[in-house]
């Protein structure tokens, strides 16, 4: 596989870094201390994001999106990932579900959100329910031509107060050879719903910026139009999320891992002791060396995923090995950058120690590392019948 990029892929590239370098880098330091994006700042960064093209880079030209593939947003996810969450929010990816929508869905959820009138919400994780999916306690029980939805969810992330939510509660349960299943559905639910509430959820040390919040529905009615897709088939689109999305966690860390290589090598040709650059010593350059190997295997594992992706034949272990090796070895390389600026890379006065903060999320969101592993290692017994 060549991952040479072509010619339309070097200007997406080299148009990201300079807007992540004038529009966001700047604010990165304040936001995190604040914990708060500054709602001025905010319109600023997404009016510049759809004035230059950049939002909603992974949805059809045909409603308005970039029309990107995968390998191009893999690009594009890396290029943002070296900066906070908080501020490149702004610039949106809604989420590709959406393309489920259906008639009225499509005017009323679909295309305000590919032109930024409004901004959803992945709505799937609980506090009982977090990687075990089919445990979630959430329900939507039949009333009529309505389902009323009692239930909760957690770490729910947005830079901002969603519009809707994409709520995934089970509707029922169908008998498998081993036991009964939860049938799981997806729905549209707009803020402003009778019984549905949205709260700020706890802040995080890492992505400081970029909120979690908790959602809460106390017999909230929603008509069956607003169904995502089909009844009891919100597991297959639950999945289709999780998957590009492992991918793009592990983009954003190679950017990460890339920023904090180029931090680390100026730190250690520039910083001097014992009356030479530390570099000179094979115990700072052997960490640069391990982190430039991590980086270039994370990159391919990475672009092995987007280019399966592509056509179509992108399987969970494929996106689970790129997310467990990318965001085990931006966490390797944050660690040694710290070690190499000394007590200076632990100081908020440099960018290495929120590098450092950011980078420990990634081994947990999108499914954590021992997910990973169990994705990766099912896949290999199940060719023996294991």
């Amino acid at each position: 596989m060549n991952y040479t990029l072509t010619a339309e892929q070097d200007m997406i590239v080299r148009s990201l870094r300079a807007f992540r370098e004038q529009e966001l880098e700047p604010h990165e330091a304040e936001v995190d201390r604040s914990g708060e994006v500054p709602p001025e700042l905010g319109k600023r960064i997404k009016a510049r994001a759809l004035e230059m093209g950049f939002y909603a880079p992974n949805l059809p030209e045909e409603i308005g999106g970039g029309g990107l593939d995968y390998k191009t947003l893999a690009l594009f996810e890396r290029e943002l990932g070296k900066t906070s969450y908080g501020l490149h929010g702004y610039i949106h990816r809604p989420s590709e579900i959406l393309m489920a929508c259906s008639g009225e869905q499509v005017d009323k959820y679909l295309r305000p959100c590919v032109s930024g009138e409004k901004k959803e919400v992945f709505a799937l994780t609980e506090p009982g329910a977090g990687s075990d999916i089919l445990s979630m306690s959430t329900t939507a029980k039949h009333d009529g031509d309505n389902f009323v939805i009692s239930g909760s969810k957690h770490f729910i992330s947005s830079p901002v107060e969603p519009d809707f939510a994409i709520l995934f509660a089970w509707t029922g349960v169908e008998q498998t050879k081993k036991g009964e299943r939860k049938l799981v559905t997806a729905f549209l639910v707009d803020r402003g719903t009778a019984g549905f509430e949205i709260r700020r959820g706890p802040r995080c040390a890492a992505q400081r910026a970029y909120h979690t919040w908790e959602l809460f529905f106390d017999r909230c009615r929603v008509s069956s139009s607003q169904i995502l897709g089909e009844e009891g088939q919100g597991f297959a689109l639950a999945d289709q999320w999780l998957k590009m999305g492992r991918v793009w966690v592990a983009a954003a860390a190679c950017g990460r891992m890339e920023r904090l290589l180029e931090l680390a090598t100026r730190q250690a040709t520039e910083r001097k002791q014992f009356g030479q650059p530390i570099g000179k010593f094979q115990g700072t350059s052997f960490k640069l060396a391990d982190i430039a190997t991590d980086l270039q295997a994370a990159d391919l594992l990475v672009m092995h995923a987007a280019d399966k992706a592509d056509q179509g034949i992108m399987e969970p272990e494929d996106a689970a090995k790129a997310k467990l090796f990318a965001s085990e070895a931006v966490n390797r390389a944050a660690d040694s950058a710290i070690q190499i600026f000394g007590g200076m890379g632990l100081m908020e006065e440099l960018p290495v120690e929120r590098l450092w903060r950011d980078s420990r999320l990634d081994r947990i969101w999108d499914g954590t590392s021992e997910i990973q592993r169990h994705i990766i290692s099912r896949s290999l017994l199940r060719q023996y019948g294991g």
